[in-house]
This record gives structure tokens, sequence and C-alpha cells, in this order.
């Protein structure tokens, strides 16, 4: 076993090696391994089972319309410009928004609230007070409640923000992927770096002080300089959150993404060095580096809970505010109540026939096994601490301690008197170091993969 490798010296051998596809980690187990037929029933039980206690709820809509299609785009979408249709997905979220808390009870305290998309902030005020309207009428908020909206800063304006402030959002999250104008016509997303600063400007002036921007590596046409670039220029804007996520390539579940040519795609190491540009960037300029692509400013809520390991791991995404169970809404949604997973049907026409014939449009759900919140606790350590106890390993540990002996002697972990920690350069391998936890290790890419295991 030798020393841990710095990330200066991981080389193109080493990213071969550890070049493996896997399920991304919202949920464990992930969504191709849930196991029996799972359906409507199942939901309302868990929900019934839920309003026996009084935990806090987190609720996540998905709102999937986007006025284009970006070509790199992994997200559960529907392309349309059309407010009738908006207005016709929204009434039918409240018809599920009745269904599930007819079951779970009305006025069940949140703490926190996301809107993803899809674009949510194309969505008129009329159908955001609709939608905030209907939530409230059926939930109660906590004052302090975290309430958070995925936007597109092309579709952006002072008065939407205001409006958006004034229902009580303080957290906004911008879409920025590369500023490179090669890049953006490789990917379908022109949106010039002006327009993202002027977008972020206005966020501020109206009083968000919970600015978060997302990048994407493993592009077409990105190179370490345009990353670079884009992660200065990013800086420069003073964000409270950046994600650097990884690009998924699945054009057999995302046909648009056929546009790409697997030859215009970096190779991986390539793509590794995209990552590595970025992460060296935002470390010395301050920021945490927190989860497998999440970075913050010390300050950050997030940081701080990294910091007291508070940070949590939810279907949505790292979080530093509890809640009991985890409520989404709206198609391909994924919910955590009573120790089920749910999932909405991913398709709209599949999920409004389900509301439309009177039920709830449940397309797959898993019912967890102590085994299940076992290893999702061993991940949830991994993913938010870099570090496992050997304590909560399970009284034979040396059955992962196998399978972590060749990161080991590559320098990715190291096996210390008290549990396993991740070395810097294994940080950048932590999802694959993951899948030592996972019972189903091997398994391939989910349909909402959209974080590679690897850089």
């Amino acid at each position: 076993m030798r020393r841990a490798l710095p990330p200066a010296a991981i080389d193109a051998a080493l990213v071969a090696r550890y070049d493996a596809s896997g399920p991304r980690d919202a949920t464990y187990p992930p969504a191709p391994a849930w196991g029996r037929p799972f359906g409507a029933a199942d939901y309302r039980a868990a929900l019934r089972e839920a309003a026996e206690d009084d935990g806090d709820v987190a609720l996540y809509v998905h709102l999937p319309f986007c006025p284009q299609r970006c070509l790199y785009c992994g997200c559960n979408v529907s392309v349309t410009r059309r407010a009738e249709k908006v207005d016709a997905y929204l009434h039918r979220l409240e018809i599920e928004v009745k269904r599930v808390t007819r079951e779970l009870g009305t006025a069940r305290r949140v703490t926190r609230l996301h809107l993803g998309g899809g674009t949510p902030n194309i969505l008129t005020e009329a159908q955001l007070l609709m939608l905030h309207q209907c939530l409230e009428r059926h939930f109660a908020f906590a004052s302090d409640a975290e309430r958070c909206l995925e936007a597109d800063p092309r579709h952006v304006s002072y008065t939407q923000l205001q409006w958006l402030y004034a229902l009580g959002f303080r957290r906004l999250s911008y879409g920025v992927q590369d500023l490179h104008p090669d890049v953006q016509r490789a990917v379908g997303r022109v949106q010039p770096a002006g327009v993202v600063r002027e977008a972020v400007a206005m966020a501020r002036d109206v009083g968000f002080d919970g600015l978060h921007l997302e990048l994407v590596y493993g592009l077409p046409a990105q190179t370490t300089h345009s990353v670079a670039s884009t992660v200065d220029e990013v800086l420069a804007w003073g964000p409270d959150r950046v994600a650097v996520f990884g690009y998924a390539h699945m054009p057999s579940l995302r046909p648009h993404q056929r546009a790409f040519a697997e030859a215009v795609l970096p190779a991986a190491y390539e793509r590794f060095s995209l990552f590595r540009t970025a992460v060296e960037r935002l470390e010395q300029a301050g920021y945490q580096w927190l989860g497998p692509d999440h970075f913050a400013r010390p300050g950050d809520a997030l940081a701080r809970a990294r910091r007291d390991g508070a940070m949590m791991r939810s279907p949505v995404g790292f979080t530093a505010v509890p809640a009991a169970h985890e409520l989404g809404f709206g198609m391909s949604a994924v919910s955590d109540v009573a120790g089920r997973y749910v999932q909405m049907e991913g398709e709209l026409p599949a999920w409004a026939k389900g509301l439309d014939d009177g039920d709830l449009p449940v397309q797959r759900g898993h019912v967890q096994t102590d085994d299940d919140r076992w290893r999702r606790d061993l991940v949830t350590h991994l993913l938010c601490r870099q570090f496992v106890p050997y304590a909560i390993m399970g009284d034979d540990p040396s059955v992962f301690l196998h399978r972590l002996r060749p990161m080991a002697t590559d320098g990715l972990v190291e096996f210390g008197p008290d549990g396993l920690a991740v070395t810097p350069a294994g940080r950048y391998f932590l999802r694959y170091v993951a899948m030592a936890f996972d019972a189903g290790a091997g398994r391939g890419a989910s349909v909402e993969g959209r974080y590679p295991r690897t850089a």
C-alpha cells in the first residue's frame, strides 16, 4: 500500500482503471435496482404510515417545461411555449397534491421547497402564484423554510425575481454550463456571459442571499482553457455555491444527445483534466469541496453543515435542512416516504392519464430493507464526509476493505485507526469508491443518471 497520491500525480492509466459508469447517488438503492412491483396503493400506504408521525417534510415540484431543448440535457423535460399546456399541468399538480395530503393530512410542516425542471422560471407570475397558493393551502411552511428555484438566466427579469422574492424564495440556481461561445453553440444553448452576469446582478440586487451556479464538464468543444475561463468569470460574480456536474452521455435514453458524435466528446483523461481544472480554481478561490461535485463558500449553510457533520443527501441533492419525509410532485418526481422510494410516471402523457383516471401516477417504487438503509448510511457518510467509521461497517468490515484494497494501493483511500478516509486524489473518484458499499456494484447508469461515478 503506497502513501496518499497527490491529485497532480493522477495519470491517464489511473483514470482508465477507474473509468466505470454507475448509478447516480440520489437514492440507495438506485432506481434500476428497485425490487418488487410497486404501485399507487403502496404509495398511499406509505403516506398513511407517515401520517402517524409529526415529522417535517421537504417538497420537490418538477416543472418540466422548456422553450427549447438543450442538446446535452439529461432531465425529464417537455418542450413547449404554450401557456395553456403549463396551466393544465398545474391543474393536475393540485390534484396530485390533494390526493397525497388526503392520506398524509394537511398542514404538515415544510422545512424546504425546491422547484426544479425543466425551466421553472418560464412560468408566468400568475402560474407561479397558482402553484404557490396550492402548496400553501395544503402545507404549513416553517417561517424559516428554505425555498429554492432553478432558473435559466436567459429568461430572468427583474420583475420576476422581485415576485419570487415576495413569495419567499431566497435561493436561486442558475444553469451556466460553459461560457465559451464554441461550447454553447455545440450544445445548443447560447447565453453570452453578459446575460448571465446581469441575471446574477439582478438576483443580488433583489436580495437573494443564496445564489448557486451550475457548470457542466465533458461537453463537446470544451478545453481546459474554456473551463478555466468559465470558472474564473463565475468566481468574479461571487456565487455562494457552485456545482460542477459531469455530462452523462445516454443517447439510447435521450435521443437528442445523438447530435453529439462520440468522437467529439472528451476522452476519459481529457474529461478528468477538465474537472481537475475546475476544482483547482475553485479551491484556490477559497471554495470548499463538499460532495462529489459541490463547492461552497466557507460561510454558506451547506459548508457549515459539512464541517459539523450535518450535511445530508436527499433525492434532490445535498442539503443542510433536515426533513423526515421527502415528497416529490409532478412527472418523474421521486419521494422518500416512510421507508419507501416512489417515482411518478416519467412521461407527461402517462403522468396526466394516471391523474385523470383517478389515482396517483406511480411508475415504480421500492420498500427499503434494513440492508438498504445500512448501505445508504455508509454511502452517505462517504459522499458527505469522505470518511466511513469502521464502527458502522457491520460485524465484518473486511468485506468492504477487501474491495477497497486496490484503491488503497493506488493511493485513493487510506485505512486509518478508526475508519476509511478518502485521500485528496481519491476525491476525484468518490463515486467509484462508493461502489464498494453497493450491494449491486457494477449496475449500469439509471435513466435519471446525470452524474457519472468518476470524473
